[in-house]
C-alpha cells in the first residue's frame, strides 16, 4: 500500500494539475532532453533493464505458457475473470465486458524468440479476416475464424539476419501490410496479405524475402531502421519515423514513400522540422478549421508536443503548430476521435507515469484531449484517468470508442462519444477491459508501472473480434461480451 505521505503528495499534484492546460514548447528543455535524445535514451535504457530482468526469469519463454483448449468455444468474462485454466492465477484475466476466445503463444506462432510488438489486419473482399502478428524475429501471419480462434498460416522472417530488435511495428495499405524495425539495415517490407487466402493451415509458409516481398523500401532511411510507420491510404503513401541518427538531414522526422505502386515505392520527400517523430497520424484534413480544410496533415506526437505538420507538399512540408502540455514526458502516440470531422484528438504520454509528472503524478494512465478545431492553436480541453496504475501506450479510435493497449494492464475500451458534448472528459467511461498481464492484480492501485504486457492490438475486424498481440505470452482474441452489446 502507499504510505499516507505519498497518497497526500499524489492528492497534492492531482489538485496542481487538476486544470493542466496546452503550452508553448520550452524551447531550451526540447533541446537538451529531446532533441539531443537524452530522454529517449533514459526511456531505452530502462526498458532494456526491465526485460532483462524478466528474460532472467523466464517470462519471455512463451513454451512455459498453456495453450488455449480447442476444443472450448470461448471463456465469458464472468464475474471480472476470464480462465482458461481455472484455479490458476497464471490464466486468470480481470475482464469487463470482454471474453476470452483463443490464446496462442508466440512460439506457436512460429517464432523461436518470442516477444511481441506492433500488429495489424486485413480482412478479404469475401469476410475473411487476416492478422500480422510483430515479433522479435519477424512477422506471424494467422486468420481469424468466424469462431474467433487464431489459425497459425506462416511468417514473413525480419528483413536482415544482422541482428534482431523487438522494435517492429505494422501498418495496413489495401490489402498489403508495410513493416518497419529498428534493426539496422531492415528497412520497410511491404507485404501482400491476399497471399494469405491460398496457404493450407496443415503446412504454414516460411515466406522468403528474396522471392515473396511485393515490394521493400529504405533509400529515405540514412541506416535502414525505423521506430514506426504510417500509412495513408487515401493519398496513397507510407510514412516512416524515428529512423537513425537524429543527427542526419531530416532529423529522425518523416519521410514520406510512394505505394501508388507497392511493388515499386519511391521516396517522396520529408521532414525534421521538429526532429523526432514517434509515431503519427496522416489523414486528409476535414475539420472546421476552414483554411486548412482538405490539406493533407501528420498529427506527430514528438517526444514533447503535438505537432502538427502540413504535408500535402512532400518536398515542402510545413509545420502548422508546435504545444506541449503540462506534465509532458514522452509524447508517444495518438489518434483523431473522428476522421470525417477533425474537431477532437486524443493523446496519451508514454513516460508520465514513470515520472510521475503532472496528471499522472499518482501513476493511473492518463488520456489527453485536444480540441484541434484551430489547427494552428490546438487547445487541450481535458482529460481522463485510468483506473488501474499502469502504463498507456498504443490506442486506436473506432466508431467513438478507444481501443487503448495499456502494457501491463491489457487493452482497456474508452467510450469517447460523449467528447464533443462534455469535451472536459468529465462523461468518458471505461466500458470493457481484459487484462493480459495476471502477474501484477495484487499491485497497489491494480497494477503495476512497468514495461511489459500487451504492446499492440488491433480493433478493426468488422466482425468485433479484437487480436490482441503481447511481449511476453502471444496474442489473445477477445470480442465485447453479447450482454454488453446494448450497454455501450
Amino acid at each position: 500500500m502507499l504510505r499516507p505521505t505519498a497518497v497526500i503528495a499524489a492528492a497534492a499534484a492531482l489538485c496542481a494539475f487538476a486544470s493542466a492546460k496546452e503550452m508553448a514548447v520550452n524551447m531550451e528543455l526540447k533541446a537538451e532532453l529531446y532533441d539531443s535524445g537524452v530522454r529517449h535514451e533514459q526511456i531505452m535504457a530502462l526498458k532494456e533493464q526491465i526485460w532483462s530482468e524478466f528474460e532472467a526469469q523466464g517470462v519471455y519463454e512463451s513454451t512455459q505458457y498453456r495453450s488455449f483448449d480447442k476444443k472450448t468455444d470461448f471463456i465469458p468474462c464472468k464475474d471480472g475473470v476470464a480462465s482458461y485454466v481455472p484455479g490458476d492465477p497464471k490464466y486468470t484475466f480481470r475482464c469487463s465486458n470482454l471474453d476470452l476466445y483463443d490464446f496462442k503463444t508466440h512460439a506457436e506462432l512460429g517464432s523461436s524468440s518470442g516477444r511481441g510488438a506492433g500488429s495489424w489486419g486485413w480482412t478479404s473482399p469475401l469476410g475473411r479476416e487476416f492478422v500480422a502478428i510483430a515479433q522479435e524475429d519477424g512477422t506471424s501471419f494467422s486468420e481469424v475464424t468466424k469462431q474467433g480462434k487464431l489459425v497459425y498460416l506462416g511468417r514473413l522472417p525480419q528483413y536482415t539476419t544482422a541482428n534482431a530488435s523487438l522494435w517492429r511495428e505494422i501498418k495496413g495499405y489495401k490489402s498489403y501490410i508495410v513493416i518497419g524495425s529498428e534493426a539496422v539495415a531492415h528497412g520497410v517490407q511491404i507485404f501482400d496479405l491476399a497471399k494469405l487466402q491460398k496457404v493450407d493451415p496443415a503446412n504454414p509458409v516460411v515466406f522468403s524475402n528474396e522471392k515473396d516481398l511485393d515490394g521493400f523500401w529504405n533509400e529515405g532511411l540514412p541506416l535502414g531502421r525505423s521506430h514506426n510507420v504510417v500509412t495513408n491510404e487515401e493519398k496513397k503513401y507510407g510514412v516512416a519515423t524515428g529512423f537513425a541518427p537524429r543527427n542526419a538531414t531530416l532529423r529522425a522526422g518523416l519521410v514520406f514513400f510512394d505505394l501508388t505502386d507497392p511493388k515499386n515505392p519511391k521516396t517522396l520527400g520529408g521532414t525534421g522540422a521538429d526532429g523526432y517523430v514517434h509515431d503519427a497520424q496522416c489523414i486528409v484534413y476535414r475539420g472546421p478549421d476552414t483554411k486548412h480544410y482538405g490539406k493533407d496533415i501528420c498529427y506527430g506526437y514528438d517526444e514533447d508536443s503535438l505537432t502538427i505538420f502540413d504535408v500535402t507538399d512532400k518536398t515542402n512540408i510545413s509545420i502548422i503548430s508546435n504545444t506541449s502540455y503540462e506534465g509532458a514526458s514522452y509524447t508517444h502516440q495518438g489518434w483523431v476521435l473522428d476522421p470525417l470531422w477533425q474537431q477532437y484528438l486524443i493523446l496519451d504520454d508514454e513516460y508520465d507515469e514513470v515520472d510521475g509528472a503532472g496528471l499522472s503524478a499518482d501513476g493511473f494512465p492518463t488520456s489527453y484531449i485536444w480540441d484541434i478545431s484551430d489547427l494552428e492553436a490546438p487547445k487541450q480541453s481535458g482529460h481522463y484517468k485510468g483506473l488501474r496504475r499502469g502504463i498507456d501506450h498504443n490506442q486506436f479510435i473506432k466508431d467513438g470508442y478507444s481501443y487503448q493497449s495499456n502494457y501491463a494492464l491489457g487493452i482497456s475500451v474508452l467510450d469517447l462519444r460523449s467528447v464533443p458534448f462534455f469535451p472536459d472528459g468529465s462523461k468518458i467511461k471505461e466500458v470493457a477491459y481484459f487484462d493480459t498481464h495476471p502477474e501484477d492484480d495484487s499491485a497497489p492501485g491494480g497494477g503495476n508501472i512497468t514495461f511489459t504486457g500487451t504492446w499492440s492490438h488491433y480493433p478493426f475486424f468488422p466482425s468485433g473480434f479484437i487480436v490482441i498481440n503481447t511481449m511476453d505470452r502471444g496474442a489473445f482474441v477477445v470480442k465485447r461480451t453479447v450482454k454488453s452489446w446494448f450497454q455501450w
